[in-house]
């Protein structure tokens, strides 16, 4: 008899889709895969079993209702649902799904959240003390609401110990591939994500998108117009002596002032400016390395080659094969 491997997934209203769908797609093709014998059983609970509409306008219906979860788990999977606001996505947060993952979570084997599920997992003091990741866009407000948890914006997924935490949207498939992995090894999982037309490890080192550049506007109006100058002259010389010298600022203010409004130093915001147009060159053009260094201001191949490692961990030769969108 295949051994059987019970996941719950926590539905609730507007609840991402892709984070609910996603994951148990993955499950289901390793039952296939296998031929059953991944014994996955997922189980979707909301706070009263039923139909519970996403955020896509599509509607689940669920197996159990939240009270009606007992016995051991296997994994307990946590996605994240956002309201919009004009400072952008902001993850919701229901005490009462928070109460019932609270309560199920020492029940569970392995806790896993899809994007801004993190949140939910972080009020129910499943992350302190840890590294986790979510979403990129709601990475700060993470860290400023969870002292306590080590935020890492960048990966597409983090384990610590018994606990994972997954990057936005799409990265859910990624992490429940990893799932897959721990549970019935590398083979089951490379064969699931073929199906999946998938790369079982994304080149790019893990690396979620735009994460440097995507903090919100700063408080100092100067600052905001120097970037947008940064974004527009990035063969320029974009030293910090030379940045100063455009705000009239002695070296060491300028620095202190771009840290507290940026959370980069110059040069580190500098540099991932240029790797940001560096990645569009390579998505959208032919040109030659050579000329992709010079365009975004990062000199000679060499130096192309050693910040996007940095960044991204890949190479432009093969960040170009994996992203190219024109031909």
């Amino acid at each position: 008899m295949p051994t059987t491997r019970r996941i719950v997934i926590a539905v609730f209203p507007d609840v991402d889709l892709l984070d609910v769908t996603g994951p148990a797609e993955v499950f289901s093709l390793a039952n296939r895969e296998t031929g059953g014998a991944a014994g996955y059983q997922v189980q979707l609970a909301s706070p009263e079993a039923g139909v519970v509409t996403t955020s896509a306008g599509v509607r689940l219906v669920t197996d159990l209702a939240f009270a009606e979860v007992n016995g051991v788990l296997d994994t307990l999977l946590v996605p994240g649902a956002v309201d919009m606001h004009p400072e952008g996505p902001v993850p919701r947060i229901d005490q009462d799904v928070v109460a019932w993952v609270a309560k199920v979570a020492p029940a569970a084997k392995r806790v896993a959240s899809v994007c801004v599920g993190a949140h939910v997992l972080a009020e129910a003091g499943l992350l302190d003390g840890r590294t986790a990741t979510t979403h990129w866009s709601t990475a700060e407000r993470l860290a400023a609401d969870h002292p306590k948890v080590t935020v890492d914006p960048d990966p597409i997924f983090v384990r610590s110990g018994r606990i994972w935490t997954g990057a936005g949207i799409s990265a859910c498939m990624d992490l429940a591939l990893a799932l897959v992995t721990e549970d019935l090894g590398e083979e089951v999982a490379l064969a699931v994500a073929r199906q999946l037309v998938m790369y079982l490890k994304r080149q790019g080192g893990q690396s979620q998108f735009s994460v440097p550049l995507s903090r919100p506007p700063a408080t100092r109006r100067d600052i905001d117009e120097l970037r947008m100058y940064i974004a527009e002259h990035l063969e320029s010389d974009l030293s910090a002596p030379a940045l100063a010298e455009r705000m009239c600022l002695s070296e060491r203010h300028f620095a202190r002032v771009f840290r507290q409004e940026t959370g980069s130093t110059p040069a580190g915001y500098v540099e991932a400016a240029r790797v940001e147009a560096a990645r569009r060159l390579l998505e959208s053009t032919d040109d030659p390395l050579d000329q992709v260094a010079a365009a975004c201001g990062l000199g000679s191949v060499e130096t192309l080659h050693r910040a996007l490692r940095k960044h991204i961990g890949t190479t432009p030769a093969a960040y170009r094969r994996r992203f190219r969108t024109a031909s």
